[in-house]
């Protein structure tokens, strides 16, 4: 962990051709920027980009296929950005919600995904794995997938109304819930995501994961479902580097 970020070496290094960073509270308290608006931002990499949108819960991604101006604005409402544009940072805003970061290094291609539970069970991973793969020419095989810090099992209790949806939408939903007891039990959303991430044909050694709770580590993390209320979010980001 450094400057409040949580990187993980398994899923990508600087020799990898992409920066990434799972955010903390101390690091989403540094940070100053608009909802769908590029910050430009300057480091040792030179001048580059952030950019986060607002998230809606639902399985659309936006796509950024061009370079970035100030004037730019994004006013709709996603839980997925892909860019294929060196020095973009795509970034996704969590509070128990999971962020997944995802790499082509083949194709070049990088992703942000914002998974609550909802959209986990509508699909929205595989939704962005087919829309790299039509926009961008990605293969499952190559991709490289991390799911960061959220709601653990330990912790993220449900109820009917989420069993219900994972009872429709997945035939081994009691893989992926612990303590079952009739109407509540509590939901693993990382395994969920693992194995959709799995059975969409990424190799498993190519998929990672931040194993924390965002409910139990109050000092590290916000936590929507702890506190009652948003009272901030984690940024998770990811960028390619640019050539050199």
């Amino acid at each position: 962990m450094n400057a409040g970020v949580i990187t993980v070496p398994a899923f990508g290094s600087a020799r990898d051709g992409a920066r990434h960073f799972f955010g903390t509270r101390r690091h989403a308290d540094s940070l100053t920027f608009d909802v769908g608006v590029p910050a430009r931002q300057s480091g040792a990499e030179g001048r580059s980009w952030l950019l986060s949108v607002k998230q809606v819960h639902g399985t659309d991604a936006l796509v950024v296929d061009r370079p970035l101006v100030e004037s730019d604005q994004f006013t709709g409402g996603w839980d997925a950005l892909v860019t294929d544009q060196p020095g973009v940072t795509v970034a996704v805003r969590t509070a128990d919600c999971v962020p997944i970061l995802v790499h082509d290094p083949r194709r070049r291609v990088v992703a942000a995904i914002h998974a609550g539970w909802r959209g986990a069970v509508a699909g929205i991973v595989p939704r962005t794995f087919t829309l790299m793969e039509n926009r961008f020419g990605s293969t499952r095989s190559d991709l490289r997938v991390s799911i960061g810090p959220s709601a653990g099992p330990c912790c993220y209790e449900v109820d009917d109304p989420v069993l219900d949806q994972l009872r429709i939408g997945r035939p081994d939903w009691e893989s992926v819930v612990r303590d079952y007891s009739g109407n509540k039990a509590r939901l693993d959303l990382k395994a969920l995501i693992r194995r959709q991430v799995e059975g969409e044909g990424v190799p498993a050694p190519s998929v990672s994961s931040v194993n924390l709770c965002t409910i139990c580590h109050d000092q590290l993390f916000y936590s929507y479902r702890r506190e009652g209320r948003v009272n901030g979010t984690m940024v998770s980001g990811i960028a390619l580097r640019s050539h050199r």
